[in-house]
């Protein structure tokens, strides 16, 4: 099937089954306002149904703890260790589910990861009862954690059909399309638990969802042919210090939001003692705001530069945190929920600024080095491709972090005041990072135009 649109891309190969599309340039703006543009949102659109799904499964055990009350048998420290490793999981599958796309084609392995989600769905429906062992919970949870790596292959898919100046806009959007299905399912078991339902109920919704997800993607979306695996680019991309540099700060933004999300209900229960549904109405808010601002985080960066937007971010995280200190010291539930409401939504905002700053690097490296048109946006795309799934996975490491300290902070202090200090000099640290790394602008500088002001070049990157 060709790709609609006045200007039509040339046949699918005929050696292919499904819906290949065989020459794609978004760079090429005469391509791109008259075919580029129409298929890459209809991508775009069923690529966030699946992404969204997926998170809401993975999350799904922020939600499941709730539940879980005395019957089970279950202490605080278990449901974090609970929550953690399901977390662990999810930044794991990242890796392999990057790659994914190009072995499979985006819109192929789209319908099989959108697939894959009813298996955990389905065995949590079937344990999800007081008796059940923890050691059974833990391994269901596990299996949950696919839903983690539904992100890495939606956005290195999504990253192939947009051109670079749009790529802040439809990243942030894909990412916080799906990052949305944390307070959706969240809001979901609101209302169940209102209506007096069981964990069950909640699970039962999700199975016809999960195989909606699949039939769209198969009737909708397109594979491109032009996305292959480069195991020289993942070699170069797993060398570059800036791949880690970002990870590093992803960490600190989309680490956070997931590490929050999971963690936010059980917080509140144990240390304010909240009840479920006291603690359901309250534990959407802030997942909620944090992924409907991820796209202004990456229209910001289109407009200002993602390094500063990112920099300005963890100032604000920093000063919520330093509050969040104060609230947790005080016991005051209402300063505690409207600063930790207001973490949220700064993390989303940085999630995307952060993102958005991985392809403007590349691209400024391929402009530094010479290369021009066609040849740096290849280049950009190239390492920006390939680097993005170790630094979703890496930076999905940091809600493991999150948990463990929580669980941690419970055990020795009785509250999770001790976890925020911790965060707060974090945010400190990736502040400083950002700053040195991405901000400084000593002498002898080239500017992301590629013009130098001395004769030994190095790069900068405030641009990005």
């Amino acid at each position: 099937m060709t790709a609609p649109g006045t200007a039509p891309a040339p046949p699918p190969a005929k050696n292919r089954a499904g819906r290949w599309i065989e020459e794609w340039d978004p760079e090429d703006e005469a391509f791109w306002n008259a075919t580029g543009e129409k298929v890459a949102r209809r991508n775009l659109l069923f690529s966030v149904l699946s992404e969204h799904i997926g998170f809401s499964i993975w999350t799904m055990w922020s939600v499941l703890v709730l539940f879980m009350g005395p019957e089970y048998g279950l202490t605080p420290a278990d449901k974090f260790l609970l929550t953690s490793m399901v977390t662990l999981v999810g930044a794991v599958v990242r890796v392999p589910y990057t790659f994914a796309v190009a072995v499979f084609g985006g819109r192929n392995w789209t319908i099989v990861s959108a697939g894959l989600l009813l298996v955990p769905t389905v065995a949590a429906f079937a344990v999800m009862k007081p008796g059940t062992s923890f050691e059974t919970f833990l391994l269901v949870g596990l299996i949950a954690g696919i839903g983690g790596g539904n992100f890495a292959s939606s956005m290195t898919n999504i990253n192939a059909f947009f051109p670079l100046r749009r790529k802040g806009w439809a990243l942030g959007l894909n990412a916080g399309g799906g990052n949305i299905g944390v307070p959706v399912i969240q809001l979901i078991a609101l209302a169940v638990i209102g209506a007096s339902g069981g964990p069950r109920v909640l699970l039962g919704i999700y199975i016809p969802l999960i195989v909606l997800a699949a039939v769209l993607a198969a009737l909708y979306m397109d594979n491109l042919a032009s996305v292959k695996n480069d195991t020289g680019a993942a070699k170069d991309a797993a060398r570059d210090a800036h791949t880690w540099i970002m990870s590093f700060l992803y960490i600190g933004t989309f680490g956070s939001f997931i590490g929050y999300a999971f963690a936010f209900g059980q917080v509140l229960q144990v240390q304010f003692g909240r009840t479920p549904l006291q603690a359901a109405y309250l534990t959407f808010i802030g997942p909620l705001l944090g992924s409907l601002i991820r796209p202004v985080g990456g229209w910001l960066a289109d407009k200002y530069g993602g390094a500063r937007i990112t920099l300005y971010n963890y100032v604000g995280m920093a000063a919520a945190t330093g509050v969040l200190v104060f609230a947790s010291m005080q016991k005051s539930l209402g300063l505690f929920v409207a600063v930790f409401v207001a973490l949220f939504v700064l993390s989303g905002l940085g999630n995307g600024s952060t993102y958005k700053m991985i392809p403007g690097i590349f691209q400024a490296k391929a402009l530094a080095r010479g290369l021009r048109g066609e040849e740096a946006a290849a280049y950009g795309r190239r390492l920006s491709g390939a680097s993005m799934g170790l630094i979703g996975a890496v930076g999905a490491l940091g809600g493991v972090g999150i948990n463990l300290a929580f669980r941690q902070s419970f055990l020795s202090y009785g509250s999770g005041t001790g976890a925020f200090v911790a965060f707060l000099a974090f945010y400190g640290l990736c502040f400083a990072v950002t700053w040195a790394v991405y901000l400084r602008r000593p002498a002898g500088r080239v500017t992301a135009t590629g013009s130098a002001s001395e004769t030994k070049p190095q790069l900068s990157y405030a641009e990005v």
